[in-house]
């Protein structure tokens, strides 16, 4: 079975549950919204897994699922090892010169992927907030690095 088949069944429901709850109680967010976050972020990883040398990048919202799941330490590795046969690291470019380009430019391959899938995909966590993907310290939005002074 390939990683692209795979991936909704990949993690077992009763550790999306855990994760939902773990992130509703942590981000103030409603269990609806961190059901979105699961499924957006098991989506993203899955896509990782079959092209690993792509450079995917995380929304805000996804980044945030994904390191909820990597504090759940014997998951995220089964998980990995199931679905890519490796474990995907979780890589800030922070050292990278500033690239100034918008949100959608920056995620934009990421999502053209999941959606090239058929993965579940909800868009209100990729495409919204302008500027604030999870990467801002990497200068991959309009902003640098960082919140936009203007």
């Amino acid at each position: 079975m390939s990683a692209i088949t795979c991936a909704p069944a990949a993690v077992p429901s009763e550790v999306r549950h855990r994760l939902r709850l773990q992130l509703a109680a942590e981000h103030s967010i409603t269990v609806v919204e961190a059901d979105r976050i699961v499924v957006d972020t098991i989506s993203f990883l899955t896509v990782c897994a079959a092209a690993p040398h792509r450079g995917f990048r995380p929304s805000r919202q996804v980044d945030l699922g994904w390191h909820q799941f990597i504090l759940n330490t014997r998951d995220y590795a089964d998980f990995c090892d199931r679905t890519a046969g490796r474990f995907i690291h979780h890589v800030p470019d922070e050292f990278d010169a500033p690239v100034r380009r918008t949100t959608a430019e920056a995620l934009g391959p990421t999502v053209e992927a999941i959606k090239a899938a058929g993965l579940p995909f909800h868009a209100e966590l990729w495409l919204a907030g302008e500027g604030r993907c999870s990467q801002c310290h990497s200068g991959c939005t309009t902003c640098g690095q960082g919140e936009d002074p203007n």
